[in-house]
């Protein structure tokens, strides 16, 4: 039988015998983990609470037939797995709009937004607390690394049992004898799964992590580069914004199925739509899904003030901006090509409010 601390085993038996405010002492130290998990598993910061809250009843419920023969810790994470592969089968994949289709003409400027809830949301590794380094001795992927926003589509890529062994594995650090146990199958299809598994995502990943990409960089350098890209879109310089890209860059803006490709294009693009003047910026540095990021406010005559609109996750190459993705908080009334083009006038979605500034701790709006 797994061992427990004497602290633990007074909760665990107090919980057992109904006490909740044991058993949320019990699940607390878990809590954040099992968040980060959950989004991993889901690519949606708000499907893994729905998820999470899930997975916590069904461990209130379940408590009087868990034995103890694995740690508390791995029976939570077969808990919540297990639910989240219930919410995969239930609804599609989501994904980032660079993998929904192809690049879009620049001078057409935005599309319509996609309204169904297809894409990958950011997440707010900060202000959920999550740790640097790996999760344990045997994980391989480290856990900011591990919400990057390439590594979490990638992951969307994979069929379920895959995409949770994986998971265990190499980001959990799970033996595969334990995530054979958790998921009810054998070893061997844990190992098989894993090969796959890591065939796919390798494929789809760049050569260097954000994490390794950051660190060559160093604090200061990452600060110069952001400022001076904030000062850019401030001046409503085109030029040197697009100066700061790589030549292969992407400009992608869910929930916008648009994408632009290539300096080139996206010079057209902010030329002729958020760069245009007929806007004015207030960008805030913050950090999403391990990455830097900017949260765009626009500013609105009517309130006085800066208010949300998108939060930009950027992803480095080098000292240069490889990917842009817009999370656009903003909703338009009608899905015409036109009236998107103008989504700074229009109010927030309080859904996607919530996911990419509410849930980052992020002001309401800036005077």
């Amino acid at each position: 039988m797994a061992t427990s601390s004497t602290q633990e085993r007074g909760l665990l038996a107090a919980a057992r015998e109904g006490d909740e405010g044991a058993f949320g002492r019990l699940v607390e130290p878990h809590r954040r983990e099992l968040h980060a998990h959950c989004y991993r598993m889901l690519g949606s910061v708000h499907d893994a609470e729905d998820a999470l809250q899930d997975a916590m009843l069904r461990a209130w419920r379940g408590l009087p037939r868990f034995e103890g023969r694995s740690s508390l810790r791995s029976w939570l994470y077969t808990i919540a797995t297990n639910t989240c592969l219930n919410v995969i089968a239930k609804r599609p994949r989501r994904v980032l709009p660079i993998d929904y289709g192809p690049a879009a003409d620049p001078h057409q400027g935005p599309g319509e937004p996609i309204v169904e809830s297809v894409w990958v949301e950011p997440y707010p590794d900060v202000p959920m607390g999550l740790e640097d380094g790996l999760a344990g001795p045997d994980a391989r992927y480290e856990q900011r690394e591990s919400v990057e926003l390439a590594f979490i589509a990638a992951l969307q890529h994979l069929p379920p049992n895959q995409r949770a062994v994986l998971i265990l594995r190499e980001v959990l650090g799970f033996s595969a004898r334990e995530a054979a146990e958790m998921l009810d199958t054998t070893t061997a299809s844990v190992n098989s799964a894993l090969q796959r598994a890591r065939a796919t995502v390798e494929e789809r990943l760049p050569e260097q992590s954000q994490q390794a990409t950051l660190r060559t960089l160093g604090d200061e350098r990452l600060r110069e580069v952001v400022d001076s890209y904030v000062d850019a879109w401030q001046r409503g310089d085109v030029e040197a914004v697009v100066g700061m890209l790589t030549e292969d860059a992407t400009f992608a803006m869910p929930p916008l199925g648009t994408w632009f490709g290539g300096r080139d294009a996206i010079a057209i693009f902010l030329a002729g739509s958020p760069l245009s003047g007929r806007w004015r910026w207030r960008p805030l540095p913050v950090r999403a899904s391990g990455q830097p990021a900017l949260a765009f406010y626009s500013w609105d005559p009517d309130e006085d003030a800066y208010l949300p609109f998108a939060l930009n996750v950027l992803t480095l190459r080098g000292d240069r901006v490889s990917d842009v993705t817009a999370f656009i908080v903003r909703t338009a009334p009608a899905p015409d090509r036109e009236v998107v083009a103008r989504l700074p006038e229009f109010p927030a979605d309080p859904l996607a409010l919530a996911a990419a500034f509410q849930n980052f701790g992020l002001p309401e709006r800036l005077e």
